[in-house]
């Protein structure tokens, strides 16, 4: 399997790995039969992205698409992070293997888990603005 510069930059050199204490959403997202399980917090201020962690379990892919979707949120106002797409992950990242494209869609649905969860926190049905949250759908699992 043949991987970007960049996503060997960023599972080498992971941004933003770690947890928020006082994190104001927490997502979680994954599925343990697939291997890959991820956990996004963010401190949100005035409907801004402040600060953005993440832990992940699983592959390289997934770190790297942690990694570069909390760059891409960090300073973002809820509304603008909400628009990442896992394709613009696998866009940041200069590609991904086909098999390993479900990385990015749980770094999507991590991120919006995050924001679901803040909306929740704050007395706020999240649906109208993140929609329904899925299970993991990639192919090696059965959820």
């Amino acid at each position: 399997m043949i991987y970007s510069e960049k996503v060997m930059d960023h599972f080498a050199h992971p941004r933003n790995v770690g947890e928020i204490e006082d994190a104001d959403g927490i997502g979680e997202v994954g599925n343990a039969k697939c291997g890959d399980i991820m956990k996004m917090y963010i401190k949100v201020n005035d409907g801004v992205i402040t600060d953005v962690k993440f832990k992940t379990f699983g592959c390289g892919a997934a770190v790297a698409t942690s990694s570069i979707a909390t760059e891409m949120i960090k300073g973002k106002k809820l509304e603008e992070a909400l628009k990442l797409t896992n394709k613009a992950v696998v866009e940041a990242l200069d590609g991904l293997p086909p098999a390993k494209l479900h990385c990015s869609v749980l770094a999507e649905e991590a991120m919006k888990a995050s924001i679901s969860d803040y909306y929740k926190r704050q007395g706020i049905d999240p649906e109208p603005f993140v929609g329904k949250q899925s299970a993991c759908d990639c192919e090696n699992c059965d959820v």
